[in-house]
């Protein structure tokens, strides 16, 4: 109706005879893609599991601590895979170091009060 038999499948058998070239300036986009990402997403990400995998793996007592349910104590007895914590006056509760989220290093910066 639009184009007859024969000029479709000449459009058909031009577009299949693509060369090399320009298969590469079609990838290049997507390799671009993921070059940024790695740069701006990825790469950042892994540095900072690396620096808080080192905090946690160096926690001592004393330090104060953030768990992943959001509860803040301070270390008072550290062991293999659990720390001790002190979350007030006589409440002490145990947690699996792997829950942790921050470690604040002893000698914290002051509250501006």
């Amino acid at each position: 109706m639009f184009a007859t038999p024969a000029y479709a499948q000449a459009a058909g058998a031009a577009a299949q005879g693509g060369s090399p070239a320009g298969a590469i300036v079609s990838l290049l986009p997507l390799v671009l893609i993921f070059v940024v990402f790695y740069f701006l997403m990825i790469r950042p990400q892994q540095k900072r599991m690396k620096s808080l995998q080192d905090a946690v793996a160096a926690v001592k007592k004393g330090d104060t601590v953030v768990t992943g349910g959001g509860l803040i104590g301070k270390v008072t007895k550290v062991e293999d895979h659990e720390v001790e914590l002190e979350l007030g006056p006589n409440v002490k509760v145990r947690a699996v170091k792997a829950t942790l989220t921050e470690v604040r290093p002893l000698g914290g910066k002051p509250a501006n009060d």
